[in-house]
């Protein structure tokens, strides 16, 4: 019998064979993008293009508002106040005004340029000196002050401590800040850990006057461990000029009282506060202290601000040590209790609150509304003091 070659094939054709319906569907997708292929694909792509998009840059300046400090213009910027300082050609003891602009980034660096002979001078560091204090001082950039030193914007210097100063002139470097005064013939005091000048003066029984003219220092000086203090043996009155507050003009104030004012002051320039924190500060140590380093007090309550150690506030040395209490009451993020305990600066909004709602947020006294009856003083303290 004869078979032919269509018989032949047809049951080959018929095991390959694939439903209709089926063969349609993988035609479909073999041809279809593929978002319309896979929903799940396509919902994953729009995300990723979503989250492909470029982040808003960051703003370069600031416009001062009423109430703000350099501290809390930093920190809502993710910066830190001692850069934003140097931006602006700015110091600790700077004041900001509203309206006033601020810029939020390093300046940018000139354009290399040929190197040129140029005279270099040389400036001893003393205390309270400042980089951009130097640079203008002799009349030069802070930027070549930089590179003449091997500085940056964080650099620290220290008293004692020899700056090149490029292109400075003969008038300028004679302009330069005066050797101190020679100390009168006494002791020589080493600086430890946790010292203060007034610290000093009351150990050796001289006023705090005296020990700023020995030492050619003043209000806003910085003391570091291990420099060498002259204390006179006895205190003689500052000389014209001198960088001390009349008596008048902090009446009803004692040399303790005006030695742990001017500290206040001082960790409140270091840390940035603005003169409202700082006044604030210094109400709450008069009505907790007296402004005095008390070693006694309400239960195991101790020092200026009478923080309590079984409440978290340090062991009580700690909070005898009066710059650790002065830079613990107003907390921030060189609180030296960490997140133990809620410093002024950690207060949200504190600076729109009344002035004795903001002292009892940190202090929670049982007598709040006493905090508000030393704003005056405080004005005047900082005023004559900062």
């Amino acid at each position: 019998m004869r078979t032919s070659l269509k018989t032949l094939v047809r049951p080959n054709r018929a095991r390959l064979t694939v439903p209709a319906a089926l063969l349609g569907t993988l035609a479909a997708s073999l041809v279809a993008t593929p978002s319309e292929a896979d929903p799940l694909t396509s919902q994953r792509d729009q995300r990723s293009s979503w989250r492909g998009l470029p982040a808003a840059p960051a703003p370069t300046t600031h416009t001062v508002a009423s109430g703000e400090s350099v501290w809390s213009i930093a920190t809502s910027h993710g910066l830190r106040p001692a850069d934003v300082l140097a931006w602006n050609g700015l110091d600790w003891a700077g004041v900001i005004r509203p309206g006033q602009v601020l810029k939020l980034t390093a300046p940018a660096a000139a354009a290399p340029t040929a190197p040129a002979a140029t005279a270099m001078m040389s400036h001893t560091v003393v205390p309270g000196d400042t980089l951009t204090a130097v640079a203008r001082r002799h009349g030069i950039e802070l930027r070549a002050l930089f590179e003449a030193n091997g500085l940056g914007w964080s650099s620290v210097i220290y008293p004692g401590q020899t700056l090149n100063v490029p292109g400075a002139t003969t008038a300028a470097a004679a302009s330069s800040a005066p050797a101190p005064a020679p100390a009168a013939a006494g002791a020589s005091h080493t600086v430890a850990p946790g010292d203060t000048l007034s610290g000093i003066a009351k150990k050796y029984g001289v006023t705090l006057a005296a020990v700023f003219e020995a030492n050619g220092l003043g209000a806003g000086s910085v003391i570091y461990p291990g420099q060498a203090i002259a204390v006179p043996t006895s205190s003689a009155p500052p000389a014209p000029g001198a960088s001390v507050a009349p008596a008048a003009s902090v009446a009803g104030l004692d040399d303790e009282q005006i030695g742990n004012a001017r500290l206040i002051i001082q960790i409140g320039r270091e840390l940035g506060v603005s003169d409202r924190g700082v006044t604030i500060a210094l109400a709450t140590a008069m009505v907790e202290s007296w402004m005095r380093n008390l070693d006694w007090g309400d239960r195991d309550s101790r020092g200026l601000y009478q923080q309590r150690p079984s409440t978290g506030w340090g062991s009580p040395a700690e909070v005898r040590d009066a710059s650790r209490s002065i830079r613990a009451f107003y907390g921030g993020p060189s609180d030296p209790n960490g997140n133990r305990t809620q410093g002024l600066l950690d207060v949200d909004g504190w600076e729109s609150m009344g002035f004795a709602q903001a002292a009892q947020a940190v202090q929670r006294s049982a007598f709040p509304d006493r905090y508000a009856a030393w704003e005056g003083a405080a004005h005047q303290w900082i005023a004559a003091l900062g």
